[in-house]
């Protein structure tokens, strides 16, 4: 008997230096729901305190969080790390790890524009189509205000990829 199925996706953890700002983003920008409001979690013998020891190891102090959820129930979780940092480049792609995150609307022009005046930017001059003049599926890399880098898909990935190979 096999164990191998597909996981479904829970959360992902984003990074930023400014938690209130950063929660005003993703809830005005991209309507992800506020959960949980922003919470101070220190290095204690609480269960919560004693998990953070687990994966920060000893001495991570304190750290900011939120949590958000996206319209399809993926959980978003907002820290704010004291010694937090700003890379010059957020966009080392060639190095391991995750590069990005993609957000889906149809309208993802309109989207891009309301992301770049909320104070984020285009990585790409325009969207561009993943089969042109054959379907409607276009794609544009963006950033959060914070450096984050997000895509926009106007269709849902299955649909993207199913057309076959470009």
């Amino acid at each position: 008997m096999s164990n191998v199925y597909p996981r479904t996706f829970s959360h992902i953890g984003i990074s930023v230096p400014d938690l209130e700002k950063a929660v005003e983003f993703y809830t005005q920008v991209l309507g992800w729901y506020l959960i949980m409001e922003p919470t101070l979690i220190e290095e204690d013998d609480s269960a919560i305190g004693q998990m953070c020891t687990d994966v920060f190891g000893a001495g991570w102090g304190s750290f900011r969080i939120a949590h958000l959820s996206t319209g399809d129930r993926i959980g978003v979780e907002i820290f704010q790390f004291n010694n937090q940092e700003n890379p010059e480049d957020n966009f080392e792609y060639w190095k391991t790890g995750i590069f990005h995150f993609c957000v889906q609307d149809p309208n993802l022009e309109e989207l891009a524009e309301r992301i770049v005046a909320a104070g984020g930017k285009k990585r790409m001059e325009k969207p561009r189509y993943y089969y042109p003049g054959e379907k409607p599926y276009r794609m544009i890399y963006m950033e959060d205000p914070f450096g984050n880098i997000l895509e926009l898909y106007s269709h849902s990935y299955e649909l993207i990829y199913s057309a076959g190979a470009y």
